[in-house]
């Protein structure tokens, strides 16, 4: 699978086996905590439009001129790679910058932020295209730089913190797992090439933060609400693991959410599926996200079967990824699905979450 490209994405994951994502969740029951901090983040609503420099009919170059005041200290790290025409949920975590490597650092979790972008005009007919991914890239920065600039859309923060009973060592001992995540609904026109810049409110003005370009519409094949699910096969600890939970979830301690088969359960019963590997994570929210259906696992018990999918064969990132993985067309994780009793993908959800987020998810899919 890959990361997103100005974050972590699975294509790498898909191509090489290397999926890259960090920190997992798991209840102990005990409430001590190594890192003190990690469940320190607060739920913020997100600022009004207001609170952020309007566009005027300024193009994006325009608009960044124009109001940008001081150098970010702060790094962004988009959390999501699939997007659509029409809403989009854009999830990213928000860090100090290290200045001398240009990588995220700490967490930062009450940062003010809103998301800015501008469409990259199709290709001419005839046009020829500058070869390399860093030309291409040069190029769509250029030309969207030129287009109106839309926006903003403000960031709610939405904490990631669980109850101590459900939270792991994975995410407690980890001193870079994020406590937050941002997010913003973005509203897309259309499929095409999108760059965006995120505006940050620095103590002395504003700073611009750059977040690359995606493709809106790339990822078809990933199911989406509406569509009937994918049949799959999960491991279950009774007839696959023999009660060894280890060989079912990197998770320290290993999660519970793997008592059902996917495939008995599809178009009977509620299922909320999530796709992570806490061990192997790089963008700092897989475990916490694991903490979180622990979580609605036991509030929501009997109500919906809660399955946890691993990434990598075997929990070996060098053995390739799953093909449940594959069948999903995953090009990031984690990702969370939730099914109803037809059969039928209620939501989806990409990135990290918290538990408001969760339990609105779990809430619709056995209403349905």
């Amino acid at each position: 699978m890959r990361v997103p490209r100005n974050a972590l994405g699975l294509v790498c994951l898909l191509a090489c086996g290397a999926i890259i994502v960090a920190g997992c969740g798991g209840g102990s029951g005990s409430t001590s905590q190594v890192n003190q901090e990690a469940e320190a983040g607060k739920s913020r609503p997100a600022p009004p439009k207001s609170a952020f420099p309007a566009t005027q009919g300024r193009t994006l170059e325009e608009l960044v001129k124009g109001v940008v005041e001081v150098q970010a200290t702060a790094k962004i790290t988009p959390s999501a790679e699939a997007f659509y025409a029409g809403p989009n949920r854009y999830p990213f975590l928000v860090a100090e910058k290290d200045t001398k490597a240009g990588t995220a650092g700490k967490p930062i979790d009450d940062a003010e932020v809103a998301i800015y972008y501008a469409r990259v005009p199709a290709p001419r007919s005839g046009a020829k295209a500058k070869r390399g991914k860093k030309g291409k890239a040069a190029k769509a920065k250029g030309e969207a730089g030129e287009q109106p600039a839309v926006g903003p859309f403000p960031a709610q923060i939405e904490s990631l913190a669980t109850k101590p009973a459900f939270q792991s060592k994975t995410t407690t001992e980890n001193p870079e797992v994020a406590n937050v995540v941002y997010s913003t609904e973005i509203d897309f026109p259309g499929d095409g090439e999108y760059h965006l810049v995120a505006l940050v409110k620095e103590k002395d003005g504003w700073a611009r933060a750059p977040l690359g370009s995606i493709k809106v519409g790339e990822f078809a094949k990933i199911p989406r609400p509406g569509e009937k699910a994918p049949l799959i096969q999960t491991p279950t600890a009774t007839s696959d693991a023999a009660g060894n939970l280890a060989e079912l979830s990197t998770r320290v301690p290993p999660d519970t959410q793997n008592k059902v088969n996917y495939a008995d359960v599809l178009g009977k019963e509620p299922i909320l599926l999530l796709f992570t590997t806490p061990k192997f994570c790089q963008s700092r929210v897989c475990g916490p996200v694991v903490d979180v259906a622990q979580q609605a696992q036991h509030q929501f018990k009997g109500k919906a079967n809660f399955i946890h999918m691993e990434i990598y064969n075997e929990n070996d990132p060098s053995k390739g990824v799953r093909p449940q993985v594959r069948r999903f067309h995953l090009p990031t994780e984690p990702w969370l699905f939730a099914m109803n009793r037809e059969g039928i993908v209620s939501a989806t959800i990409e990135g990290g979450f918290g538990t408001k987020l969760m339990d609105q998810t779990v809430e619709k899919v056995i209403a349905e």
